[in-house]
């Protein structure tokens, strides 16, 4: 995915937790997502090269950057690409990349230690590296705040997270598996499956038309009417637009700020440790690939891409489907509690939020995810970063690891 210079999140993303909008792409493609043609040299070169062979390719400068830490939470994505850095370091001789792991105490729908367990006996991966949290990863623990004085507020709230390992990757490389959440699943569902599986699929769109039918202000309580109202039309509109064919959305879901935000923070935490941080999953030529291959399927599983693109080299156990876990009870902890609890009602922008509203709200725990924005903002607004006149300026990553 091309880079663009770096973003930040406005006062009103902040605000209601919503990042919203797309980002113009200099490589062509439309604003509905579909690729403008290509040259006939680079198209037969791409219909040369399959998704599995382009995201080996997109792992190995960070292979060849060690040490090369991968962020494996067992979920399907990173598995697939630790599984991928896995077998191509092995093939080229390379240092085996090393999964780290976070476990959460307190956090039980965030537990996926079996499926981790699992999948790291069957790829037999030796170096495998577990963190702890406890508090550690609240939305104002230690992570996020070094994280927020250093860098400022970035999206998304949570990607402190990744701050301690790219801590230990320190001169090398991070393997993410960032972007598949958007590349390979979208928010579209397949419309075939068993009998069961449309059953649950019909419930989730009455699901969502119900929500579609709630006001604003059941969604955003803590802002203003007139900003929810705005904040909401545009949301569903965004949600809407997103393509059905698989070429289309991958062009579409690239060029979204949310996305692009994510990319510039993990980018911008890297640079500042000398780590090239890497997302196979949103490398340019994967994305060419895997739309040259499967561009015209129609709202595909994910189970069934990532099965496509591990075309059987790797364990089934890392392309099976499974539940994905839930990660915001890990954010919200003690030092978060604490700091909504006392807080004045002064720090926002009372143009768009609701001050009385939102100390209403935080006055009851658990506070709603989407003001985790605000939280952050509130804190570094009254814990501001001191000035580092010492630091010499850390020279960026090279754009080859990018």
């Amino acid at each position: 995915m091309t880079e663009l210079p770096m973003l930040r999140p406005t006062r009103r993303e902040i605000a209601s937790g919503v990042v919203l909008g797309h980002v113009p792409d200099p490589s062509g493609t439309s604003r509905t997502g579909r690729r403008r043609p290509r040259t006939p040299s680079t198209a037969a070169g791409n219909r040369a090269v399959t998704p599995l062979a382009a995201l080996d390719l997109a792992v190995l400068p960070a292979l060849r950057r060690p040490p090369c830490l991968v962020s494996f939470s067992g979920g399907m994505d990173s598995s697939l690409v630790l599984a991928v850095a896995l077998r191509a370091a092995r093939r080229e001789g390379l240092p085996e990349p090393v999964a780290v792991t976070w476990r959460f105490t307190g956090a039980p729908r965030a537990n996926e230690s079996s499926w981790q367990e699992r999948i790291v006996a069957a790829l037999g991966l030796d170096a495998w590296q577990l963190l702890q949290a406890d508090d550690d990863l609240d939305l104002v623990g230690p992570a996020a705040r070094r994280l927020l004085h250093r860098h400022g507020l970035r999206h998304p709230v949570n990607v402190h997270l990744h701050l301690p390992i790219v801590e230990l990757a320190a001169g090398g490389s991070l393997l993410t598996g960032a972007g598949g959440d958007q590349v390979l699943r979208g928010w579209r569902r397949a419309r075939r499956g068993p009998v069961r599986a449309r059953l649950r699929r019909s419930a989730a769109t009455l699901r969502a038309g119900l929500r579609d039918r709630m006001s604003a202000g059941d969604q955003f309580p803590w802002l203003h009417p007139e900003v929810s109202a705005e904040v909401w039309r545009a949301h569903r509109a965004e949600r809407r637009g997103e393509p059905r064919r698989l070429d289309h959305r991958i062009g579409w879901h690239v060029r979204r700020r949310d996305l692009r935000l994510t990319c510039g923070s993990l980018r911008d935490i890297g640079a500042a440790h000398e780590v090239a941080v890497v997302n196979p999953l949103l490398d340019d030529g994967f994305l060419a690939a895997l739309s040259g291959s499967a561009g015209r399927l129609r709202c595909p599983p994910r189970s069934r891409l990532i099965a496509d693109i591990a075309a059987g080299t790797v364990p089934e156990v890392v392309t099976a489907a499974r539940p994905k876990a839930r990660f915001l009870e890990v954010f919200l902890r003690t030092p978060t509690r604490r700091f909504v609890e006392g807080w004045d009602g002064s720090g926002v922008d009372e143009e768009i939020v609701d001050v009385a509203a939102l100390r209403a709200l935080w006055s009851r725990w658990p506070i709603p995810g989407g003001t985790a924005g605000l939280v952050q903002d509130v804190w570094l607004g009254l814990n501001p970063a001191e000035v580092r006149r010492s630091e010499p300026p850390r020279p960026p990553v090279p754009e080859a690891y990018r």
